[in-house]
């Protein structure tokens, strides 16, 4: 049988799938649906205080998460140097693909 790709869920390697980008489990929206009988703009609804709470905690310390993601950005750019250039992108290099 042929896999579907769904481009905003990741499978970690237990095979546990994720919203992209989260830790949300989708089997934490699935029970959400199952539990209130809601559609995708009612979860979205029950979710938006958890938004604006999370927006707000941001305003209120902005300078530290700043730091945090700039750590973090500085952290992917290291490992992407010390990494080097993937194999597959090598190729695609190789055969005029990339520049």
């Amino acid at each position: 049988m042929a896999r579907v790709a769904y481009p905003h869920i990741e499978e970690n390697p237990k095979g546990i799938a994720y919203v992209s980008g989260t830790q949300t489990r989708v089997i934490e929206i699935a029970l959400d649906r199952m539990a209130h009988h809601g559609d995708a703009d009612e979860i979205q609804r029950q979710h938006l205080g958890q938004i604006y709470a999370a927006l707000a905690y941001y305003s209120d310390h902005q300078q530290e998460l700043d730091e945090q993601i700039e750590e973090q950005i500085r952290s992917v750019e290291q490992s992407r140097a010390a990494a080097g250039e993937s194999p597959v992108r090598a190729k695609l290099r190789a055969v005029g693909r990339l520049p």
